[in-house]
């Protein structure tokens, strides 16, 4: 079976923003260039991160999507391109911000401060990991498939989008759920192989509207009620690297 790559996305920081890539280069034992290398600190976290993170961190340690829904509506980054310099976010409720996150993290804390609860341990420091941000302490992608999507849209009558899933790479041209039978199974694109490792279990940050930052479905319980298990997507572990671009096939 092959299948296309239809989308490359990238999160410079955990659970804020997010953009598309045309193309990007993939290291053997590494995450996606770029994703999640920056997330923002909350007081629970600094008893571990110390003054400058040297190791992976789980993610209460950090704003999150499933804590705030409102953090799922920022959308933007870097730009094709770069992966220094200003990131410029937008959000439907606070507008712009353009900062450069070496030296203006506290510029984003006060920006995303109103999306935050009360209740929640509060924001402190935007900081730079060794590895990236993700919630899997593996060096893993995240991979999913439009045909799924498209069969889950319809089974729950409602459109979904992209963006709530937070994935790097986005197929077409799979039967519906058959990235779920891939598991210990080797991905080629070219040159570049990818060993797929697990499913993906679904937190409560899919349930918001990625357009709005508001609840519109409890999508765990959903995608429990549909399947019996709250999966959605695959990891996949880097084997040999390479440069992966839109419209490249993936051979399963």
């Amino acid at each position: 079976m092959t299948a296309r790559i239809a989308r490359i996305r990238r999160h410079p920081i955990k659970s804020i923003g997010g953009e598309d890539l045309g193309r990007v280069r993939l290291d053997a034992a590494r995450r996606l260039p770029g994703d999640r290398i920056w997330a923002l600190l909350n007081e629970g976290g600094e008893r571990h991160a110390g003054p400058v993170p040297a190791r992976w961190l789980p993610k209460s340690c950090f704003l999150r999507g499933a804590a705030a829904a409102g953090l799922q509506a920022i959308q933007g980054g870097w730009g094709e391109g770069a992966d220094t310099g200003p990131i410029r976010l937008t959000h439907p409720e606070l507008g712009e911000l353009v900062f450069d996150p070496e030296t203006e993290g506290g510029r984003l804390v006060e920006w995303v401060r109103p999306l935050w609860p009360e209740d929640r341990p509060a924001p402190t420091r935007l900081v730079r990991g060794p590895t990236g941000w993700t919630d899997a302490n593996q060096p893993w992608i995240s991979i999913l498939s439009l045909s799924s999507l498209a069969d889950l849209e319809a089974r729950l009558e409602m459109p979904l989008g992209i963006e709530r899933w937070r994935g790097n790479i986005w197929l077409e041209g799979l039967e519906p759920y058959r990235e779920r039978d891939l598991i210990g199974q080797v991905l080629t694109i070219g040159g570049v192989e990818l060993r797929v490792t697990e499913t993906i279990g679904r937190c409560p940050a899919t349930s918001a509207d990625p357009n709005t930052g508001r609840i519109d479905i409890d999508m765990p319980a959903a995608l429990d009620a549909q399947f019996g298990h709250r999966d959605f997507g695959i990891y996949a572990e880097v084997v040999t690297g390479g440069e992966i671009a839109l419209g490249d096939e993936f051979g399963i």
